[in-house]
């Protein structure tokens, strides 16, 4: 049995939340040293409270100054530290072998970057880090050792469903494709001109999974999908015709690999983040994650069908990043960054994001993106574009 010690950067999300939840089934096995999140205080508090880290960071400076107050009064003795150096910080601890990297969109970057770099065992869910920057961050993995394992529902049933011999090369091991699954979110039956007047509520309203406001709104979009197509791309070395997206409903097959014998690998489960949290934090071992047994007798039908480009241009346009390469997919995700808090605030129409998305991507002229400088210019650039594009000030 492997003892681990943990960071966990997005501590206060639903991520974080789920990752804190199996670890406390297994205290024996796993010991949380540092919790990182932007600025829910009361949420951080909690869990100082339950884990005793010996270090917590906020990035919202005031809110560093009232938890560190807080549990002045609580009597906990954790450390506590602000801004965003000290996410960095918490990522390299020499005393942490594994990071679970939960913080939500371009944000997580740079701590998922400094894991890699410190040659961390990296728990993936900031998909971000990779459509952003993932040569960078694949090549920075490769030389410093690290480990990295996903934790979105989807690639890690790729991982479990690739063989174990799996070394980066789906050729060798006779994979065909790798087959996405996407639940459709919210919409997926809507009529396409009622979209422009759902509102941010609707769009979080997710059938199947619980997730935070941003990913649920990309959900709906089927950007999230998007992005992890690009993730699929680095993580498995796959081209983009290798990777196919799969609408099913039921959120119960989380997704497919196909081989060139006909077989089709899957792996299925209630729809619970514990599952492929759990599958991570103790690989290549198994422990429980307080998942309940899927009862195959209470599934009526299992249902797949394409994906309507026409209702999800998102997806669209993220294969078309894809395949430009470069900071194209860095382009992609600020502009949807912005567009997606545009609709949240109810400053822009839902059926709006994709069309603000395209505009930048034809504005903004991609570059080779090996470099965090090159992406980050990339990302301001985008973000610059969206804006003047919303008339942001």
């Amino acid at each position: 049995m492997t003892s681990r010690t943990l960071t966990i950067l997005g501590a206060t999300g639903s991520i974080g939340a789920s990752t804190l939840d199996v670890v406390n089934r297994h205290p024996e096995r796993f010991r949380v040293v540092a919790l990182a999140a932007h600025s829910r205080v009361d949420a951080m508090l909690n869990a100082c409270t339950r884990v005793r880290p010996r270090f917590a960071a906020m990035v919202d400076v005031e809110a560093a100054d009232r938890l560190r107050s807080l549990l002045r009064g609580a009597g906990v003795a954790t450390e506590v530290l602000a801004g965003n150096d000290a996410l960095l910080h918490l990522a390299g601890l020499p005393e942490v072998d594994t990071v679970v990297a939960a913080i939500v969109g371009a944000a997580g970057l740079r701590s998922t970057l400094a894991a890699a770099q410190a040659g961390k065992r990296i728990l993936l869910a900031n998909k971000e880090s990779l459509v952003m920057a993932g040569a960078l961050l694949m090549r920075t993995v490769q030389q410093s050792g690290a480990q990295l394992l996903p934790i979105d529902s989807e690639h890690n049933a790729i991982l479990q469903s690739l063989p174990a011999r799996f070394g980066g090369n789906l050729a060798g091991c006779g994979v065909r494709r790798i087959l996405l699954t996407a639940s459709g979110g919210p919409f997926r039956r809507i009529a396409l001109e009622r979209l422009r007047t759902v509102t941010p509520d609707q769009a979080c309203a997710h059938p199947n999974w619980t997730m935070g406001r941003k990913i649920s709104v990309d959900s709906a979009t089927m950007m999230n999908k998007g992005l992890e197509v690009i993730e699929a791309h680095w993580l498995f070395a796959a081209a983009p015709e290798q990777i196919e997206v799969v609408i099913h409903p039921q959120s119960v097959v989380h997704s497919m690999v196909e081989y060139i014998d006909g077989s089709v690998i899957a792996q299925l489960g209630n729809p619970d983040m514990r599952t492929p949290i759990a599958h991570a934090l103790a690989f290549p071992e198994r422990i429980d994650a307080g998942v309940s047994s899927l009862n195959f007798f209470d599934l009526a039908t299992l249902h797949f069908e394409r994906p309507d480009l026409t209702r999800f241009p998102c997806l669209r346009l993220a294969y078309e990043a894809l395949r430009a390469g470069g900071t194209a997919p860095a382009i992609l995700n600020a502009a949807n960054e912005v567009a997606v808090d545009q609709f949240l605030k109810e400053e822009l129409a839902f059926d709006r994001i994709a069309a603000v998305i395209e505009e930048v991507l034809g504005r903004v002229p991609g570059q080779a993106g090996g470099t965090l400088e090159a992406v980050l210019e990339a990302d301001r650039r985008a973000r610059d574009a969206a804006r003047a594009c919303l008339a942001i000030a």
